[in-house]
């Protein structure tokens, strides 16, 4: 009876402390902590969340749903600029947005003649400013070259190479370029084209994105491990945006040229 009453006496405190620990959750507080209350040590437990959140961030594999990263331009402005970033790589998208629609079309207009580059001995230039361009009826296009009879030659060839199944024809100073039937083969032809012109984007695009995380990698003796990876995961980031728009533009090329 004495020792079932001794340890009745014991209980309150007993509940009241294991009460406190399940409400609480928190570590217990290490010895000498000057933040030591009654409520934990809450200096530190804050800093053992956030490196245990940067940890498992780290610590996901591929395949696996991740965080994405969104760090304040203006904070790491001294390192890298962030937005020129972005906007180079979107100026990687925009090029070859520009690309399908000038030369990978499946109806031939003048339009899609205007920017083919040619080579000339006093350098390159667009076609369009070399002749004049008129389509005569929906099956001939005249490339006029009176201005610059002299260039004639090296704009039948780059007519001829651009890539658009075009077999052009000298006359003079006039190049007639006949417009082929729509076949499947071309259609074919085109998208194929659209495939290597979205790979060498993709490539233009791992090189802005390899510059940038070289220019972070030089600060990584002056600011601390984690913010290097966190500015190359979000340099990766827009990367992989980037490409997946990429992506998208080649399968709506690709169904609009294949039908």
């Amino acid at each position: 009876m004495a020792m079932a009453l001794r340890c009745f006496r014991h209980l309150p405190s007993l509940l009241y402390r294991s009460s406190f620990a399940m409400v609480q959750g928190l570590p217990q507080a290490p010895a000498g902590c000057p933040a030591l209350l009654l409520d934990g040590c809450r200096q530190c437990v804050h800093q053992k969340q956030l490196t245990r959140q940067l940890a498992t961030k780290k610590a996901k594999g591929k395949g696996q749903s991740q965080a994405r990263v969104n760090i304040s331009a203006a904070l790491v402005e001294d390192i890298i600029n962030l937005e020129e970033t972005n906007e180079d790589m979107q100026a990687v998208v925009e090029a070859l947005k520009e690309d399908f629609s000038r030369n990978l079309s499946v109806r031939t207009s003048p339009g899609v003649l205007d920017h083919i580059i040619v080579i000339t001995k006093d350098g390159k230039f667009p076609l369009n400013q070399l002749g004049q361009i008129l389509q005569k009826s929906p099956q001939l296009i005249t490339v006029n070259m009176t201005n610059f009879p002299e260039s004639t030659a090296a704009a039948t060839k780059a007519i001829r190479e651009s890539g658009m199944n075009l077999n052009p024809e000298v006359d003079g100073t006039i190049i007639r370029v006949p417009i082929p039937k729509v076949t499947r083969e071309h259609r074919e032809s085109l998208a194929k084209l659209a495939k290597q012109s979205t790979n060498k984007s993709k490539e233009a695009l791992r090189k802005v994105r390899s510059k940038s995380i070289n220019q972070v990698k030089k600060f990584k003796n002056k600011v601390s491990e984690d913010t290097i990876w966190l500015l190359e995961k979000q340099i990766q980031q827009m990367a992989d945006s980037a490409a997946a728009e990429m992506d998208k533009l080649l399968a709506a090329k690709t169904k609009e040229l294949l039908g």
